[in-house]
């Protein structure tokens, strides 16, 4: 597929992520996808995710534990098989209540079509903040790094 092909697929997944349509988001990766991002003890969604199920799981976990307040796209690029996207977002954590404001970047990796790979940049201080309990003892009740 051309890069303009791949761009035009993860457009309409960032729309259907957007409207809450997640299985059929999902249904643009592969059954071998892979969804990278960074370890943050406190972040229930963060880590490494192999599989299509497994990234099902994740955005189980973030819808789970976070509501968007905002989720701006400033810019998508596209070369090959690869589709960068750069955007912000401010996220409430259900479980604290807690906001934070936090840029990203997503790189796609697409074969026939579809996602292979997903590496999701973040910064996870903001996170990490927003998620960390007021109660020493929940902290060891956050869910464990995966790798």
């Amino acid at each position: 597929m051309s890069a303009q092909e791949n761009k035009q697929i993860i457009m309409n997944g960032l729309q259907l992520f957007q409207k809450g349509e997640i299985t059929q988001m999902l249904e643009r990766f592969h059954d071998d996808a892979e969804w990278l991002s960074p370890e943050a003890e406190a972040v229930p969604f963060a880590g490494n995710f192999h599989g299509k199920q497994e990234v099902a799981r994740f955005f189980a976990e973030l819808g789970g534990s976070l509501e968007p307040m905002r989720f701006d796209v400033h810019d998508i690029v596209a070369e090959n098989d690869k589709v960068v996207v750069i955007g912000e977002a401010t996220w409430r954590v259900k479980s604290t209540g807690r906001t934070y404001e936090n840029p990203w970047v997503n790189v796609f990796t697409l074969r026939d079509g579809k996602v292979i790979r997903t590496h999701a940049y973040f910064d996870t201080a903001p996170a990490e903040r927003a998620f960390r309990p007021d109660r020493p003892d929940q902290v060891a009740a956050a869910t464990a790094l995966r790798h």
